[in-house]
């Protein structure tokens, strides 16, 4: 049944503006981030590397926290319009299966998300004129991490929306949460536990070459994942709880 509703889910978005929401706004950043280094290349001088602190501080701390809150919302939103949830509940599955799905589903976007992000990254590098290589394993690391900790933020942004009627307010709250996460990462150094600073953490977003080391990839995955179980728990309990 896990399978169906995710199946469902799919044909659900197929034609959503998620997409587009998907495509325009990944853009935005790496033309602001490519356009900074342009203006800066006297003192960024790491190449591939200096090209993706600009577009990792512009992506991970305002636009991919909105993006992010959009599509919780949105999933959430599919539900609430038209009564689509009672009618849900009518057939044989639980509304803990039914958050499970959507933060999947989630979880989807964020990686095709991140994907997106690393090959504007590198047609921006060419673009500039990189004559190197890109860091093509480090980027793929980059992205999947950034995908990992985009999952604890979905997982909080989806039991958000459970409370939220407006479509709006969970976007700012998420919003807020990336400058939070920013925060976290300058002053507080807790970057590797704040949960809204996790995806920046994981894409070393700003510092590419200091923050994530080898040897902290385990200890980012188990908090990533004990993240997710927790929130995700929660998330199902509401569900479970809340009347329709």
């Amino acid at each position: 049944m896990l399978l169906r509703l995710y199946r469902a889910e799919k044909i659900k978005l197929r034609r959503s503006p998620v997409w587009l929401v998907f495509i325009v706004v990944p853009a935005v950043p790496a033309f602001l981030g490519t356009m900074n280094y342009l203006n800066n290349m006297e003192i960024l001088t790491s190449e591939w590397y200096s090209l993706w602190t600009q577009h990792t501080l512009f992506t991970s701390y305002f636009f991919l926290p909105i993006l992010l809150g959009f599509y919780c919302s949105y999933l959430m939103r599919l539900e609430k319009n038209n009564h689509n949830l009672t009618k849900l509940l009518t057939l044989p599955i639980s509304r803990k299966e039914l958050f499970l799905v959507k933060l999947l589903s989630a979880g989807k976007i964020i990686f095709l998300t991140e994907l997106w992000i690393g090959v504007l990254f590198l047609i921006s590098g060419k673009f500039v004129g990189m004559e190197a290589e890109p860091p093509v394993g480090e980027l793929v690391i980059w992205c999947i991490f950034g995908a990992l900790g985009g999952l604890v933020m979905a997982a909080i942004q989806l039991i958000v929306s459970l409370f939220c009627d407006s479509f709006a307010l969970p976007v700012g709250i998420s919003f807020v949460g990336g400058l939070a996460g920013l925060v976290a990462m300058a002053k507080g150094g807790y970057g590797h536990i704040f949960p809204y600073s996790l995806m920046a953490y994981g894409m070393v977003a700003n510092n590419s070459r200091q923050q994530l080391t080898a040897e902290g990839y385990p200890q980012f995955v188990l908090v990533c994942v004990w993240y997710v179980v927790i929130f995700t728990a929660i998330g199902a309990m509401i569900m479970e709880r809340k009347e329709v």
